[in-house]
């Protein structure tokens, strides 16, 4: 097994300037500003999203750094001024703000020039589509992309500035190569990212690459990709800057709504290991695959290990190297990781649901169970009951993908449109549904067990019926809490801190403090609705 090692020291006290991003007009109200006292260091009013406020205003409830940004819709942005009143507005901030933003190359003209000092610039350039193509492969690929992008930066860096900014869009491979500009610049001026929800993870990683600052948004995740202050202060301990080594994280369709980066990174930061979990939205595994390694070799920063949601664990399976028997017996991995030079697949939802039944009392022996939801999740845990000495029902929406299941796990079938739990003992849940009952809890027998490997906050509707019929319920956030030790000591070697609480990091006080306080509501965070996405 892999084991991760200790390698904190080697840069105490290193930080990134955290800077707050103004994307709503809520943001800018005292209440939002005020809770950025002591958190962020700068505070970007995005002019296209929000308007022009009044500078002296802002500056009564925050005590850091203004700057100003008027992104144009040339560069994704919202603003269709035309020239004459984008260069009136960008004259006028250049009069009240620290940092103006200025467009390459379209705001590189004499007059602004003049009026905005290099010290007080921002030259930057965001891509709202492909620039360019290199899409060939992946380590030629990208480093042409890289290439593209040092050309880009040079033609801009003849304009000094006190801060230089390169967003491509993340689809492809100039999303990896957006953070390996950063490594071989050797300058501490430039940060580069991808934009959109593919590339949040260059966003978080860019400062441990050279980036001198990291964005987040005063409210909630944006489509541009950013996250919120308050998720990069609880998911990723920003803006500190401890020594990083190796990548861990989460592949799946839409991981930005997963706890397993707070989670893993709070374990990784307790332990002082050099690592980081980042979430990584994967349209196509086997490309992604191939990129991550090319990425971490390039960047001297090697990718350790993976937990991947749907719908890749099949894909997962098929890229390791050796598989345990419960992965190959069920056709699907949530898990994979450097062993000894050999990545293994694995996976852990079978111990995910008999670890909290053994906890509860339950022995799955004898007892006749349900399995609703045929996925990877769902066919993990029929092979663990089947094995543990249940009877085992299947049962799915989808016929096709039902029949599909029965056939390799070799258990029976009823489409979900036929299925009452009446005359079962255990109903084990394994679909992302959490809004509504997947199946009527009133019709379950009353001495029923019910396994929920979905967890959201507030409770799921079954877990809701569940608990108001006054059955034996097994809830997500328990299967969680199973799963992501499991994951976290097969990934790094280490077992998970026992004094960790992993549910109070997910919902405490030191959260609340930084998403709540910070929501341009000023009320509670928004709900994770995370289903199977995590672990």
């Amino acid at each position: 097994m892999a084991r991760a090692t200790n390698g904190y020291g080697a840069a105490p006290g290193r930080r990134a300037r955290l800077v707050a991003v103004a994307a709503e007009p809520e943001d800018l109200t005292p209440g939002s500003l005020r809770g950025l006292a002591g958190v962020a260091d700068e505070l970007e009013v995005r002019a296209d999203l929000v308007g022009d406020p009044d500078p002296s205003r802002l500056r009564r409830h925050f005590g850091g750094q203004l700057t100003y940004c008027l992104r144009s819709a040339r560069q994704g942005g919202r603003s269709v001024a035309g020239p004459v009143e984008r260069r009136t507005r960008l004259l006028r901030a250049a009069d009240h703000y620290e940092l103006v933003d200025l467009e390459a190359m379209d705001d590189v003209q004499q007059e602004l020039l003049a009026a905005v000092p290099a010290r007080r610039r921002r030259v930057s350039w965001h891509a709202s589509g492909h620039a360019g193509r290199a899409e060939g492969r992946c380590r030629a690929g990208l480093r042409e992309a890289a290439g593209r992008l040092r050309e880009r930066f040079a033609a801009m860096s003849a304009v000094p500035a006190a801060l230089y900014l390169l967003a491509p869009a993340g689809e492809g491979q100039y999303g990896f190569a957006a953070p390996l500009l950063l490594t071989g610049l050797g300058r501490t001026d430039v940060t580069a990212f991808a934009s959109g929800p593919v590339g949040m993870w260059t966003r978080v990683l860019a400062p441990w690459l050279g980036a001198p600052v990291v964005f987040g948004r005063v409210g909630a995740q944006g489509e541009d990709g950013m996250p919120s202050v308050g998720r990069l202060l609880a998911d990723y301990g920003l803006p500190a800057l401890p020594p990083l080594s190796g990548l861990f994280g989460i592949a799946g369709r839409a991981p930005g709504g997963s706890l397993s980066p707070r989670l893993h990174n709070a374990a990784l930061r307790e332990l002082r290991l050099p690592a980081l979990y980042l979430p990584f939205q994967v349209d196509r595994f086997s490309r992604f695959w191939q990129w991550g390694f090319d990425f971490g070799s390039l960047a001297g920063i090697p990718l350790h290990g993976l937990t991947v949601t749907a719908p890749h664990k099949e894909s997962a399976l098929h890229v390791a190297d050796v598989a345990d028997p419960d992965a190959l017996g069920c056709g699907s991995a949530n898990l994979l990781w450097l062993d000894q030079g050999r990545w293994r697949a694995a996976t852990t939802d079978a111990v995910g649901a008999l670890r909290p039944l053994a906890l509860g009392g339950v022995d799955p022996s004898g007892r006749t169970a349900a399995v609703i939801g045929c996925g990877g999740a769902g066919r993990a845990v029929a092979w663990a009951l089947r094995e543990a000495g249940a009877r085992v029902t299947l049962v799915n929406r989808g016929i096709a993908h039902g029949l599909e299941a029965s056939s390799r796990l070799g258990l029976p079938y009823i489409p979900l449109s036929r299925f009452s739990p009446a005359g079962y003992d255990l109903l084990v849940h394994a679909t992302p549904l959490v809004e509504r009952e997947p199946f009527p809890v009133a019709a379950a027998d009353r001495y029923a067990v019910v396994l929920e490997m979905a967890y959201r906050d507030p409770p799921t509707a079954l877990a809701r019926a569940t608990r108001a019929r006054g059955l034996v319920g097994i809830d997500g956030w328990q299967v969680l809490s199973v799963e992501v030790r499991e994951q976290f000591r097969l990934m790094t070697g280490h077992p998970m801190p026992d004094a960790l609480p992993l549910r109070s990091i997910c919902f405490g006080s030191a959260e609340q403090a930084a998403v709540h306080e910070l929501t341009a509501s000023g009320g509670p965070a928004r709900a994770h609705r995370t289903g199977r996405e995590a672990p």
